[in-house]
């Protein structure tokens, strides 16, 4: 982490100051401290996860100790996500990030998008504009990314915030939604064409929060695999 470069340990004698000018910075440094310790608590908790901290400060699993944390410190469930998403993309993405210069300064939400721009986008263009574009003009860019295709045939598309299926509109997703329901809409239905794309079938299980998801997400694969295998269950 010797390159992560991104806080700044301000004192806030600023308050008290008669100078404008003081002020003004001291409210400019906040503002950056405010956005860089949002990718420093997303890559902590990235770590958290990855590397099973949690089980060392005693919780079962990464959802017990994200509810402690909302609990305890009062910051809501859909934040943290929001963050530990930000975490797992910087770190996945961390050498071309630090390549082209991307900091807490160049909108972190555009890392959101990011994956999906990939998608399709050339490599080092698509690198370019994460770190030139405004973050509209590149949610949009990764929206126009096509998602799914089948041999000439384009199934799936997403142009900004509509997702077509064989050309037909499907779903139109509402501005006002944030980026992490945003995604989970967009995931959804990446999964429905894929079903369709293979003429599969989709089973819909409702569970009561994420741990059971967690629970159920495991047993459910080895299950797959063992009917897709022949496999007696």
């Amino acid at each position: 982490m010797n390159n992560l470069s991104i806080i700044n340990i301000n004192s806030l004698d600023y308050l008290d100051s008669s100078d404008p000018v003081k002020i003004d910075q001291g409210i400019r440094d906040t503002i950056r401290d405010i956005r860089a310790s949002t990718l420093v608590m997303g890559i902590a908790l990235a770590r958290v996860k990855s590397e099973k901290i949690y089980l060392k400060l005693n919780f079962k699993s990464m959802y017990a100790y994200i509810m402690s944390l909302c609990k305890e410190e009062g910051i809501e469930r859909s934040k943290v996500y929001r963050r530990l998403c930000l975490g797992e993309i910087y770190l996945k993405y961390r050498n071309e990030l630090e390549t082209i210069g991307f900091s807490d300064r160049d909108s972190l939400t555009k890392l959101h998008y990011l994956e999906r721009a990939l998608v399709t986008g050339e490599k080092k263009e698509t690198f370019e504009n994460l770190k030139n574009m405004s973050h509209r003009d590149f949610m949009e860019y990764a929206g126009s990314a096509k998602q799914e295709k089948t041999g000439d045939t384009e199934l799936s598309e997403i142009r900004g915030n509509t997702v077509y299926l064989d050309g037909k509109k499907a779903i139109i997703i509402n501005k006002n939604l944030d980026d992490w329901e945003t995604d989970f809409i967009l995931k959804a239905a990446q999964v429905i064409y894929r079903a369709k794309k293979r003429r599969g079938v989709i089973v819909a299980v409702h569970l009561r929060n994420s741990k059971e998801a967690d629970l159920f997400a495991i047993e459910a694969e080895r299950i797959r695999a063992e009917i897709q295998g022949g496999g007696a269950l």
